[in-house]
């Protein structure tokens, strides 16, 4: 006859979940604050337009020091990329191209254009570099309590 205790042997229990969870939650964490800072240490502070294929240069920082991450629980990952920018689509246009509106105050006057703009991505390469750090991340994360 089997013993029924033979249940707490399984992945089943509790203290595996929770220890399995916090693990997850530290190890993406962790992920995602190499791509952010992978992603800010690419953007470059000059004056003159990046060339496309290159991350963008930042004009006044803003790009830059917008770009957060946070563990999302609903899906169980991590979100990172360029946040807080409410009128303005260019976080997404700068990282796979196409056509923003541009605002500029010259004299007192207001002007609008929509200019078409090439990609210059940045998350994907952050990404990309930071990708193979990965596996070790996960490497005895589970500790045991």
């Amino acid at each position: 006859m089997i013993d029924m205790s033979i249940k707490q042997m399984f992945f089943d229990r509790p203290k595996v979940q929770r220890a399995v969870d916090a693990a997850r939650r530290r190890v993406l964490s962790k992920a995602g604050a190499f791509i952010r800072t992978a992603a800010r240490s690419s953007i470059r502070k000059r004056k003159n337009p990046s060339r496309p294929g290159q991350p963008p240069h930042s004009h006044t920082g803003l790009l830059k020091r917008f770009i957060f991450f946070g563990y999302d629980p609903a899906t169980d990952s991590v979100v990172v990329g360029p946040v807080g920018f409410k009128r303005s689509n260019a976080p997404r246009v700068l990282e796979y191209g196409g056509v923003t509106t541009v605002t500029r105050f010259r004299r007192g006057k207001v002007t609008r254009r929509r200019v078409r703009i090439a990609p210059r991505p940045y998350m994907g390469p952050a990404l990309a570099k930071e990708l193979p750090k990965f596996p070790e991340l996960w490497r005895d994360s589970i500790r045991g309590g």
